[in-house]
């Protein structure tokens, strides 16, 4: 099982594969994970094996730590290329998610005015309008979009609630382009022993039609870099990815890839 639960509210920085220099922002509980999917590829392990006992962190609490990091930073002469919303779970279900987001954005210009601003979401919080806003406020929007065959998704991301694919990709579309795709690859067997890979064409077609209505400004794919909570997920192949950003980029679009 996977034992990666990050510090909160702030964490890092950290190298990230595809940001950066990246300072966390954790605006779940530092002792579990509070997410509206249940990936069985999660790093944090899965929502029943982290359930926290301490809250979420407030909105003062995160300005106050993030304050004290960045100005640590900017005296130590050193500047996050990114401060990147994530951790313990989805950072836009915080009730005090877009005040936390003008308070980011006005500190960030005061001590690293070149950093950018990420978040990294799982796209289901994305139809209420304050959240909507918020996003279109950051530098980096990236949305998670690990298919569109809905079958899968209520097998591999497993949403908690409601989850109504068309209106997600419609409310994707409505960034006006103001939105990074971020999709996991994998190959493998879940816990039953069912097929996981979404690296064939059943899969592949379809998602990029979906990218074609969203227009993104830019697309991530990439694959399990740490451990699952099932031992059978195992990454896709360089090959697979190189093929898939290939057809992204066929398409028009802009493609970067994690191995």
């Amino acid at each position: 099982m996977s034992t990666v639960i990050y510090p909160s509210p702030i964490f890092g920085p950290v190298h990230s594969r595809r940001l950066g220099l990246s300072l966390g922002i954790n605006l779940m509980p530092a002792d579990g994970k509070v997410c509206t999917f249940d990936c069985i590829y999660c790093e944090c392990g899965l929502n029943a094996q982290r359930r926290p006992r301490q809250h979420s962190p407030s909105r003062e609490q995160v300005a106050t730590a993030l304050e004290a990091q960045l100005r640590q930073m900017h005296a130590d002469g050193v500047c996050p290329d990114v401060l990147t919303f994530a951790g313990n779970g989805e950072p836009t279900v915080h009730p005090d998610f877009p005040a936390i987001i003008g308070d980011t954005i006005l500190m960030r210009d005061r001590y690293c005015p070149e950093a950018r601003i990420s978040v990294l979401s799982n796209g289901t919080q994305i139809l209420r309008p304050a959240v909507h806003a918020a996003l279109m406020r950051v530098d980096n929007n990236i949305q998670k979009l690990d298919t569109v065959n809905l079958d899968y998704i209520r097998r591999i991301d497993r949403p908690t609630g409601r989850y109504d694919l068309e209106a997600i990709v419609e409310a994707l579309a409505a960034f006006g382009g103001h939105v990074i795709i971020q999709t996991m690859f994998m190959r493998g067997t879940d816990a039953a022993g069912i097929d996981v890979s979404n690296t064939s064409e059943t899969y592949v077609g379809p998602w990029l039609e979906a990218l074609r209505r969203i227009c993104p400004q830019s697309v991530m794919i990439y694959t399990v870099a740490r451990e699952t909570p099932i031992s059978s997920i195992a990454k896709a192949s360089p090959a697979e990815l190189d093929g898939i950003a290939e057809r992204v980029r066929a398409a028009g679009l802009t493609c970067s890839v994690a191995y």
